[in-house]
């Protein structure tokens, strides 16, 4: 288990990179859910994503040798933006591999951040495949998007800096896709709260962390037909313990409960998030009308995880 002192390391290490970003608050959704919810805004993060945490991270803790190789990865996108940025930000040259479906305004992101794209077909198998052959060929040193030590440290400092500032959260949702930031927020809950639970949301289309919960073992999707791309990975084995351990478990939602989620945000707070960062708020939203009495007067953080949305394709 990693612990606090290696959390206040990364975010010592990583904060001259990243923003503290922004929590804001709604009355009229904290009325709907008859509670007080506060959102860590990992939309206006540098590359648009709380994936710069972690990149940043993982970056920094690679030797002069392996930063002179360059780093690869594989992503649908907001980890791709992340690591390309975080690469610059350096001087190191980053490889990315993205699936030929990613959106292109995810890609547009990483080429102005100058990451070298390679396109696959859309699944875990030819993305890990293509990286493991680029890291053959270039000597770069592949770092995951979320079953990473130091990537999961960085994404924990998200909901580290959310405690700093609410200290008394009764909850914090996060959305789950890789595993990288439930497992981080987790961590950040165990050793800054006072009994904070962590939940997770996911979509019914990509629900393989709700099922590993379930059987104790990491579960595969067989479709992954969500609006939320940036939640169609699946767990790791650095992630997965910790997520057994410490994470209270892990809310469904529907594709029309993302969207309505998504416009809701839009109408009430004025900012755009992406499906996956909808995917959160549509699981509060769901689960303070099946059981109201858990959220009554309590105080919920809930992680937006990214706002990098194709504007063109807005699904509202």
């Amino acid at each position: 288990m990693m612990t606090k002192q290696n959390l206040l390391d990364c975010h010592t290490r990583i904060k001259p990179f990243v923003h503290n970003t922004a929590i804001l608050t709604s009355r009229l959704i904290d009325r709907e859910v008859n509670s007080s919810i506060f959102f860590k805004c990992e939309n206006f993060q540098r590359a648009g994503a709380y994936k710069m945490r972690g990149a940043t991270n993982a970056i920094l803790q690679l030797s002069e040798e392996q930063k002179k190789c360059g780093v690869v990865t594989h992503s649908s996108g907001n980890f791709a933006q992340a690591l390309s940025l975080a690469a610059q930000s350096v001087g190191v040259a980053a490889h990315i591999v993205m699936p030929d479906t990613a959106p292109e305004v995810k890609k547009v992101g990483v080429r102005e951040y100058g990451g070298k794209i390679y396109e696959c077909k859309p699944t875990v198998d030819a993305r890990q495949a293509l990286a493991d052959e680029i890291a053959l060929k270039t000597g770069a040193t592949f770092v995951h998007p979320s079953n990473d030590n130091n990537v999961i440290l960085g994404q924990g400092t998200a909901a580290m800096e959310l405690l700093y500032e609410q200290p008394d959260l009764d909850f914090i949702f996060c959305p789950v896709g890789g595993g990288g930031l439930i497992a981080g927020s987790a961590l950040a809950a165990k050793y800054f709260s006072n009994n904070c639970k962590v939940y997770g949301a996911e979509p019914f289309e990509a629900d393989d962390a709700y099922r590993s919960l379930q059987s104790g073992k990491i579960e595969s999707n067989e479709t992954t037909n969500t609006i939320a791309d940036g939640l169609k990975t699946v767990l790791g084995d650095k992630n997965f313990p910790i997520i057994k351990e410490l994470v209270s478990g892990i809310i469904r939602v529907t594709e029309d409960e993302i969207v309505a989620a998504m416009k809701l945000v839009w109408e009430r707070m004025k900012i755009i998030i992406e499906p996956s960062s909808a995917v959160t708020v549509a699981a509060v939203l769901k689960q303070s009308k099946l059981q109201p009495e858990i959220f009554q007067n309590k105080k919920i953080g809930i992680i937006i995880s990214g706002g990098n949305v194709d504007l063109s394709k807005l699904p509202f």
